[in-house]
């Protein structure tokens, strides 16, 4: 089993045979050297940096930040707008404009929230690779990304075995451990006891979004990472944790992020898809989405 941690996050990549660990190891280290390269927004001189500087004017994209814009456009057009790229500004106007750890002191409020533009403010050309934001746009691709890092990590260690890869709690698997299933547990905060809910999964993606768990002083008041494009603002609803059970992480990821924005209706909307979740709300009541076995709600 390897761990790792990345981008303030903490990660494992488990494999059925440990004999595939250190080709894990080069493909774990060269993907995230290239998210940092593409699409790391704190880091200067990334290539996300760059654009969300320079803003209107067309730009050729490499290869990896073309490959994570895609992912957020799908994640943006399966949640109707609510899992979206181009929050950054939003993120900015509620201090999220440095590193997370940067934010334990909190940070003063202005008193305004920024408008999210959404992705008709993206013009892409797949064919000739470029990208133009509309003028004043800035992107984000956080959520996703750690998301995509798992699928692909995965894709590409599947054929040697079963394997597992999770990157700040999201998850994405293929075929079985040593032992038999992958087996995870289903945090609800950051202080992991033991005693939490764990369910086995042999293929797809699991992803927990929490509107109480990255959380920071903005002013008086207590703020989240997850922005509501509809309002410019954080998550407020009841639904405090959604963890989503889909056939990639990307996907899962997706929806348990505008789960929290669905709110009562995130139920509803994640039946109609087709997948299964677990919801916990502010009350600690605990509902069940699809195929999502009651009896892990009572383990």
């Amino acid at each position: 089993m390897i761990r790792f941690s990345t981008w303030g996050m903490s990660g494992t990549i488990a494999t059925a045979d440990a004999r595939t660990e250190d080709f894990a190891r080069e493909r774990l280290d060269h993907w995230i050297n290239e998210f940092d390269r593409c699409v790391n927004r704190f880091l200067s001189t990334s290539e996300l940096s760059r654009i969300n500087e320079r803003g209107a004017c067309d730009h050729v994209m490499s290869p990896t930040f073309e490959l994570v814009l895609r992912a957020s456009l799908e994640a943006a057009d399966m949640t109707g707008g609510l899992c979206d790229p181009t929050i950054l500004n939003a993120l900015a106007a509620l201090g999220y404009d440095r590193d997370y750890d940067e934010l334990a002191g909190g940070t003063p409020d202005s008193g305004t929230t920024a408008a999210v533009p959404g992705v008709g403010a993206i013009s892409y050309d797949p064919a000739r690779h470029f990208l133009t934001l509309s003028p004043g746009v800035r992107l984000d691709f956080g959520a996703t990304a750690k998301a995509l890092l798992s699928d692909l990590l995965v894709r590409e260690l599947a054929p040697f075995g079963g394997v597992l890869v999770e990157v700040g709690g999201d998850v994405a698997v293929d075929g079985e451990g040593p032992n038999g299933p992958f087996v995870i547990g289903l945090a609800t905060s950051l202080n992991v006891t033991g005693d939490e809910p764990r369910i086995s999964i042999t293929r797809g993606g699991v992803a927990t979004s929490s509107s109480t768990t990255r959380t920071w002083r903005h002013g008086e008041r207590l703020v989240n990472h997850v922005i509501d494009p509809r309002t410019g603002d954080c998550a407020l609803g009841s639904l405090v944790v959604a963890t989503v059970a889909a056939p990639s992480c990307v996907i899962a990821n997706a929806l348990a992020t505008a789960a929290l924005l669905w709110d009562e209706d995130a139920a509803y909307y994640i039946a109609q898809a087709g997948y299964a979740a677990r919801l916990v709300f502010r009350d600690g009541r605990v509902d069940v989405v699809g195929g999502w076995s009651r009896d892990e709600v009572a383990a």
